[in-house]
């Protein structure tokens, strides 16, 4: 048992997705999530940059006293869990093994759509994880670019975010994909456009829910589940600029008032 918290990383506001879940399958954990919104996105950017800017959150998080660490970005996921599990000596999990396994699991025509930042699908690395589990899975990945930042500016229900997602993914719809991997945190909160658009014969996963399930059984397996009994869990949130907007968007997918919303001097660490 431990009252450590849980550390939560994003490039942004996607986390929140992750956040939702483990909040619901963890309701007595406390947690403390960064996201890094100064420097949003990660996607276009080299795997040397999302590598600095994964491990300064990670050594912030550290300073925190952590006791298990959730990378909630798809991007840095790809291209830096391995190294952050060989660096640090704590749980350090993402979010594209879980979001795999659902997919894989999911899909009856084994015709499966990766979206993604351009970074995440470049990668390929749910094609890898997919792959691993079934090797028969037709996956058909786009990059949707523009989706991070229509989510940062609060307009996931927008007609801005219908029309972009009809140009992103009419492709993926003419060929025959029946379940659709939101392979970034951010994607979920524009689940309703997106399935408005792709229809209810496609199946959207979100890993989300999945690595939050992979998260309690490793804090499960490690004694480390924080006891209901230990007073009521705290949540603390910390972004690297406009702590402002990211209060009022967070509050209003968390379907509560987020109050002392604090930036860190991300670059220090």
């Amino acid at each position: 048992m431990s009252d450590r918290p849980i550390g939560v990383f994003d490039s942004g506001l996607g986390g929140l997705t992750v956040l939702k879940e483990i909040t619901k399958i963890l309701p007595n954990e406390n947690v403390v999530y960064f996201g890094d919104t100064a420097r949003v996105p990660y996607g276009p950017r080299s795997k040397e940059t999302v590598m600095k800017y994964t491990f300064q959150a990670i050594n912030f998080l550290m300073s925190k006293n952590v006791k298990a660490i959730v990378i909630a970005c798809n991007t840095a996921t790809a291209r830096c869990l391995k190294e952050a599990n060989e660096k640090y000596n704590i749980p350090i999990i993402g979010v594209i093994e879980a979001g795999a396994r659902t997919a894989a699991y999911s899909t009856k025509n084994k015709i499966v759509g990766v979206i993604g930042t351009e970074g995440t699908v470049r990668s390929k690395a749910y094609n890898t994880e997919i792959g691993k589990l079934d090797k028969d899975i037709k996956i058909i990945d786009r990059a949707c670019n523009l989706f991070v930042p229509i989510v940062e500016e609060g307009w996931s229900n927008s007609e801005i975010a219908t029309l972009t997602a009809k140009k992103y993914l009419q492709d993926l719809i003419d060929q025959g994909i029946d379940s659709l991997v939101l392979g970034c945190t951010h994607y979920p909160l524009l689940k309703r456009t997106i399935g408005e658009v792709v229809g209810e014969e496609i199946k959207l996963v979100n890993p989300a829910k999945e690595t939050a399930k992979d998260l309690k059984k490793i804090l499960e397996d490690e004694n480390l589940v924080r006891l209901a009994e230990n007073n009521k869990p705290y949540y603390e949130y910390y972004v690297s600029d406009i702590p402002e907007r990211f209060a009022n968007i967070a509050a209003e997918f968390l379907k509560r008032e987020i109050q002392g919303v604090k930036n860190v001097e991300i670059q220090k660490y």
